[in-house]
C-alpha cells in the first residue's frame, strides 16, 4: 500500500516538476547536408543554457531545451513547429535554418504571439515581414545588409567592375536578388546577369557560361552546401576561375567535401570567428564546447562558428528579455526583448539590439569574411 501510494504522488508530482522548466524549442536541420550546421545551433544554444542554469535558470526556473528535425522542408518545419507551440508549450522557438523554412513558420509565432528567434536564416522579410504585432526576432545576417557587404567586399578585394548573379531558386535567392539589385542600383552598376539553380541541379555549366559570355568578372553566389558546391564544381569543368563572394551557405555542412579542392577559392560572410584573438566571453565559450564536447579539441572544430554564436548570443538575449519581461506570456516576453538595455556577447557588446522598428541585432559592422582551409573556417588571410 505504501509502495503503491508512492508511485501515485510522483505521478502527481510529474506534471508540476515538468512545468517547473521553461522550455525552448528548436526547429533546424538535423539531418542531410546541412545538419552540421543544425547541430551548431544546439551547442551554441545549450552551452548558453547550460551557463544560464548553473546561475540558477531564470524567474526561478530551469531551461529546456527542446528540438525537431525540418529536414530543410517548409511542410516538415510548420509540422514541427505546431507541435513545440501547442504540445511541447514552449515560450521561445527558435529556429529556421533555411529562410523558406522561416518564413514557413513566421505566420503561426505571429498569430499565437509567441517569439520567433531566428539564429540562422538570413531572409530580410523573417523579421521585415509587415505583421502589426511582429513576434519574430534574430540575432543573424540579414539578405539586404550582407548584400551590400558582398558589393563592397568584391570591389575592395578583386577591383570587381561587372558582377554576375548565380543563386539558389527559392526565396533566399529572391531576398538576395533584390537585395544585391538595390545596393548595385545604388552605386549606379548593372549585375553582369542573374542565373538561378534548383536546389537539387548537378550541372550548373550553362548558366555560368551566359555569365562568363556576359564579361562577369566576378560571381554572387548564394545557396546552400550542396547547391554551392555544385556551383564551384562547374566552374572547375569549366576552366573558369572567377573571385566567388558568396553568403554564408557554403558555412553550413560538408562543403569542402562536396566541392573539392576548389572549395578553398569561395570568400564567404560570417558573424564569428574562434580563430584569433578572443574576448572573455570568447574563451569562455570555446572552453565550455570543449568541456562539453570531446570532438571541440580547438577553434577549428566549433564548425560553423556563425551557427554558435549566432544561437549564444540570441539565447542569452532571449533570457535578458524573460528577465525584464517578468514573464514567459507571449506579448509580455515580445515587449521584453524590447527592454534589453546592454549585454556584453560573444559577437559583439550589443545596445539596445531590439526595438519596435528593428528586431535585428546585427548590423553591417558585425561581419567577418571567411574561407575554407584545410576544411576549417579561416578569416580570409590568417593562416593556421
Amino acid at each position: 500500500m505504501i509502495r503503491l501510494l508512492a508511485i501515485l504522488l510522483a505521478f502527481a508530482a510529474a506534471p508540476a516538476l515538468a512545468q517547473q522548466t521553461i522550455k525552448i524549442g528548436l526547429v533546424t536541420a538535423l539531418s542531410g547536408q546541412s545538419a552540421r550546421a543544425g547541430e551548431a545551433i544546439t551547442r551554441g544554444l545549450a552551452v548558453a543554457i547550460d551557463e544560464i542554469n548553473a546561475k540558477g535558470g531564470i524567474l526561478g526556473r530551469k531551461l529546456e531545451l527542446v528540438r525537431r528535425d525540418d529536414e530543410a522542408t517548409p511542410a516538415k518545419g510548420v509540422i514541427a513547429a505546431r507541435e513545440l507551440v501547442f504540445k511541447e508549450k514552449v515560450a521561445v522557438l527558435f529556429g529556421g535554418l533555411d529562410t523558406p523554412v522561416s518564413l514557413a513558420i513566421v505566420p503561426i509565432m505571429n498569430e499565437n504571439k509567441i517569439p520567433f528567434m531566428g539564429p540562422w536564416a538570413a531572409g530580410t522579410p523573417i523579421t521585415r515581414n509587415g505583421a502589426k504585432d511582429n513576434y519574430v526576432f534574430r540575432v543573424s545576417a540579414v539578405d539586404e545588409i550582407v548584400n551590400r557587404a558582398m558589393l563592397q567586399y568584391s570591389q575592395k578585394t578583386f577591383n570587381a567592375k561587372n558582377c554576375g548573379m548565380i543563386l539558389v531558386n527559392n526565396p533566399w535567392g529572391e531576398s538576395n536578388e533584390k537585395g544585391l539589385m538595390a545596393a548595385l542600383g545604388a552605386k549606379g552598376m548593372k549585375p553582369a546577369g542573374i542565373e538561378k539553380f534548383e536546389g537539387n541541379d548537378v550541372d550548373v555549366v550553362p548558366q555560368l557560361t551566359r555569365l562568363r559570355n556576359a564579361g562577369a568578372d566576378c560571381l554572387f553566389l548564394v545557396g546552400n552546401v550542396g547547391p554551392s558546391a555544385q556551383v564551384v564544381k562547374s566552374l572547375d569543368r569549366m576552366g573558369w576561375k572567377p573571385p566567388i563572394v558568396s553568403h554564408w551557405g557554403p558555412a553550413g555542412g560538408r562543403f569542402t567535401e562536396l566541392a573539392g579542392p576548389s572549395a578553398k577559392d569561395v570568400h564567404f560572410v560570417q558573424t564569428y570567428s574562434f580563430f584569433g584573438r578572443q574576448t572573455p566571453v570568447g574563451d569562455k565559450v570555446l572552453k565550455a564546447l570543449m568541456a562539453k564536447y570531446p570532438d571541440v579539441k580547438g577553434p577549428g572544430d566549433v564548425t560553423p562558428a556563425v551557427g554558435v554564436a549566432n544561437a549564444y548570443d540570441a539565447m542569452m538575449l532571449t533570457a535578458l528579455a524573460i528577465q525584464a519581461a517578468g514573464s514567459t506570456d507571449g506579448p509580455k516576453l515580445r515587449d521584453g526583448f524590447y527592454k534589453i538595455a546592454r549585454y556584453d556577447g560573444l559577437i559583439k557588446t550589443y545596445d539596445r539590439p531590439f526595438t519596435a522598428e528593428n528586431h535585428d541585432a546585427v548590423n553591417e559592422n558585425d561581419y567577418v569574411w571567411t574561407q575554407f582551409i584545410d576544411n576549417q573556417i579561416l578569416p580570409v588571410g590568417m593562416k593556421k
